[in-house]
């Protein structure tokens, strides 16, 4: 299975909401803010600038994030491949660059990752990195996952370990969405992801 959607973002120079700083936030969202950067590798960039517009959502985001980030039942390898998969579907740039170092700390093979950049389905996976790949491509491109993926996931996975791979999924296309929305853009000095054709 390739990938065969194409979502890019626009190619206007500037992102579309100022970049927000902690002196700029009061109340609860500056108490959001600094819980934010105490756990954030892009500090308030990346999918928090937007979303602190919306202080209540980002709030309730956050706390969701955390779970998927730091807290699934999933290996950290998988469910960081689970990231990159949307990041790479979505042209997401700051999602790309952000969890792509913390794929490969994960255990994540560089080969795997860059054939993934590449926007081809990779060589060499492990065989439950197979079953992430085509359950989560399945369900990103053709809205449902087959039979016999399911069986598959379910020879490698607990069914906690599906439904958290769902929610990381379906979580991190809402921070796609917002990033390329947004147009916030790859981080300095990173070649942005081509579109995939």
């Amino acid at each position: 299975m390739t990938m065969t959607r194409m979502h890019t973002q626009s190619t206007l120079p500037q992102k579309r909401f100022p970049q927000l700083t902690l002196d700029q936030l009061q109340g609860e969202p500056r108490a959001l803010g600094e819980e934010i950067l105490k756990i954030s590798s892009v500090g308030l960039a990346g999918p928090y600038n937007p979303m602190l517009r919306s202080p209540l959502m980002a709030g309730r985001m956050f706390r969701l994030l955390d779970y998927l980030r730091f807290n699934t039942s999933l290996p950290r390898r998988l469910n960081e491949f689970a990231i990159l998969i949307q990041a790479r579907l979505w042209t997401s740039q700051v999602e790309w660059y952000a969890h792509y170092p913390l794929a490969i700390k994960a255990g994540l093979s560089e080969t795997v990752a860059a054939d993934l950049k590449l926007g081809r389905r990779p060589r060499s996976m492990e065989r439950d990195e197979a079953v992430v790949y085509d359950f989560c491509m399945e369900l990103s491109t053709g809205h449902a996952v087959s039979d016999a993926t399911f069986v598959r996931a379910r020879e490698v996975m607990t069914d906690q370990q599906i439904v958290d791979l769902i929610a990381v999924s379906g979580t991190y296309v809402t921070v796609a969405m917002m990033l390329n929305a947004a147009q916030e853009p790859a981080p300095g000095g990173q070649t942005p992801l081509a579109p995939i054709r």
